[in-house]
């Protein structure tokens, strides 16, 4: 399977994760750069306290300019997208975005995940592939759109395939996380 990659020229907000490893803190560089899932890690940091996925939206849409880059789509092309904030006792400690073209979704019902992660669906997948990680330091729109109250500190993104699916996943990690007193200091 070829794999697509972002070329850096047409994302400058996204750079490879490792371009941010100077300018990032040993316990960012552990959540920003781990290829885990992070469904795992956040109910892990949260000792025993409640994790949630709260559905912010999910249907059709077009998705931004960047993301139909990143996935090789004609602009204005619909795509399937969902966004969702993963909470610690419905505290929003990361915000996140998937996207995906419509053709590639048929069979897969990711539409009924409701609020469960999608995570926990992905790595489930045997044939699971990740793409290259990017990161940036610049809030996202959808992070603005998710948590207008809540300053992003970092964000990254990055391709899942499964299949015939490519699958764009990007996570904003919020200020509420960099307050947690042992996870990560800025």
């Amino acid at each position: 399977m070829a794999i697509h990659t972002q070329p850096i020229a047409l994302f400058p907000r996204w750079q490879p994760v490792a371009a941010f490893r100077p300018a990032m803190s040993a316990p960012w560089w552990q959540w920003v750069a781990s290829t885990d899932s992070l469904t795992a890690r956040l109910v892990a940091a949260g000792r025993r306290r409640a994790f949630r996925v709260r559905l912010l939206r999910q249907g059709v849409g077009v998705p931004e300019r960047d993301e139909a880059q990143a996935l090789g789509l004609a602009p204005r092309r619909l795509v399937w997208c969902r966004e969702v904030a993963l909470c610690i006792d419905d505290t929003p400690w990361v915000v996140a975005r998937s996207v995906a073209p419509l053709a590639q979704l048929k069979g897969l019902h990711l539409e009924r995940l409701g609020e469960r992660s999608l995570g926990s669906w992905l790595f489930r997948q045997p044939d699971l592939v990740r793409g290259a990680l990017y990161a940036t330091g610049q809030r996202p729109a959808f992070a603005h759109r998710q948590a207008p109250e809540l300053p992003s500190v970092w964000a990254r993104r990055s391709i899942f395939y499964h299949g015939g699916l490519s699958l764009l996943v990007q996570e904003a990690f919020l200020s509420t996380l960099a307050d947690e007193p042992d996870l990560a200091s800025r």
